[in-house]
């Protein structure tokens, strides 16, 4: 990514409602649906991250498409709980998410954190990482991490990073970011990541 961490932006109703008019989304369930958050929940959360129009597909896959796209893609050969795919070039952002169900369904456990509140978490991680966002720096990270707070606490969930018992279904505390290192190279526009 290109390592700038870009300010909140303006919140509110009036805000929030120019957002929702900027975000083109498909979900695709490579996986049973019946555990996962529906279209609608998973709209609100992406549009809560979103600070410009986008394009975006958000795909729930299982353990061996994470694993192939996870050695493809970043050479780790195992399944991780988001991926981030950028498109180049041209506006409006365009980009997928491919999230993992069983490994996220298993942090969640770990962590004893509600499914949905996690993959919320990870929906706003991978917006943020098509924005720009990383945390390969403590500076950069601190950053991404208040950021995903913020807009979190605005869809009332409580904040990921936050200690043990900061709220509901607030698990082990971890510093350790989302899929550790979600932001992916960016892919050509015309290749389709999932």
């Amino acid at each position: 990514m290109n390592g700038k961490v870009r300010p909140a932006k303006g919140g509110g109703p009036a805000a929030a409602e120019t957002r929702r008019a900027r975000l083109a989304l498909v979900v695709q369930y490579a996986v049973s649906a019946r555990t996962l958050p529906p279209r609608a929940a998973l709209r609100r959360w992406a549009r809560a991250a979103l600070d410009g129009a986008a394009a975006v597909t958000i795909r729930f896959v299982g353990t061996r498409e994470g694993q192939r796209l996870n050695a493809q893609f970043r050479d780790r050969d195992y399944a991780t709980n988001v991926l981030t795919f950028v498109y180049d070039g041209g506006l409006p952002l365009a980009g997928d998410l491919v999230l993992c169900a069983p490994v996220l369904r298993r942090e969640a456990r770990e962590q004893e954190k509600e499914l949905a509140d996690h993959i919320a978490h990870l929906v706003v991680h991978g917006m943020l990482h098509l924005q720009g966002f990383d945390h390969a720096t403590s500076r950069t990270a601190g950053a991404m991490e208040r950021r995903e707070a913020t807009i979190l606490a605005g869809l009332g969930i409580p904040d990921p990073y936050a200690t043990p018992g900061a709220g509901r279904g607030a698990g082990p505390a971890t510093r350790a970011h989302p899929g550790d290192g979600t932001a992916m190279p960016r892919a050509p526009r015309n290749r389709c990541a999932t």
